[in-house]
C-alpha cells in the first residue's frame, strides 16, 4: 500500500498556524466539554503510524525536531547544512524527494509545517490526507496556512472530533 503524506496541524479560525513571532501558545481549547464528541483525537496513535516527518527550517529552529528523534526527519532549508543522525537537510525540491521517499517501504509521512513548506506540497497536490485542528481563537495576524495560488483540491470529510472547543477535521482527497 502506498504511503500517505499527511498534513496535520492546528490553525486559528482565521487561518493562521502561528502568531507573527512563530508562537503557538494560543493553541488551546476553551475548556468547555459540553459539545465534545465521544471519539477523541489521539496524537500518540497518529505518531505510531508515522516513520517520516517533514518540516521547514523555522520549525526545526524552534526545537520541534526534538519530538521526532525516533523518526526520519527531512528539513527544508535554503542553506547547505550537514545531515546528522536521522535528520536530513534538503536544499532543493523537497516535494520530489518526499515523492521518492513515499515509494519506499514504511509507514506514513507527517507533513508538520510551516506555511511555506506546506504551500509547496499544496501546489504540487501531493498531500493525501489533511488533519486540521480548528482552534477557537481569532489571531488577526500571523503566519497563514494558505499562501494563495493553490490549485482547487476537492476533499472528503473522513472524521471529525470536538474536544474542549477544538474541532479536528480529517479529510482525504476525493
Amino acid at each position: 500500500m502506498k504511503r500517505k503524506i499527511i498534513l496535520n496541524l492546528a490553525m486559528s479560525i482565521d487561518g493562521y498556524i502561528a502568531n507573527e513571532d512563530g508562537g503557538f501558545d494560543w493553541i488551546v481549547g476553551d475548556g468547555d466539554e459540553s459539545l465534545d464528541t465521544q471519539n477523541k483525537w489521539n496524537y500518540e496513535k497518529f505518531l505510531e503510524g508515522i516513520d517520516t516527518v517533514v518540516m521547514g527550517k523555522k520549525c526545526y529552529d524552534q526545537g520541534f525536531v526534538d519530538d521526532f528523534k525516533d523518526k526520519k526527519v527531512y528539513i527544508a532549508t535554503s542553506k547547505e547544512l550537514e545531515d546528522y543522525d536521522n535528520f536530513h537537510f534538503i536544499n532543493g525540491n523537497i516535494c520530489t524527494i518526499i515523492e521518492e521517499e513515499r515509494k519506499k517501504e514504511g509507514k506514513d509521512i507527517f507533513l508538520f509545517g510551516g506555511g511555506v513548506l506546506v504551500d509547496s506540497f499544496l501546489k504540487a497536490d501531493i498531500i493525501d490526507e489533511y488533519i486540521i485542528g480548528i482552534i477557537p481563537t481569532i489571531l488577526g495576524r500571523g503566519r497563514p496556512l494558505f499562501l494563495g495560488g493553490t490549485p482547487k483540491i476537492d476533499l472528503h470529510l473522513q472524521e471529525y472530533v470536538s474536544d474542549k472547543g477544538i474541532i479536528i477535521l480529517r479529510y482525504s482527497k476525493r
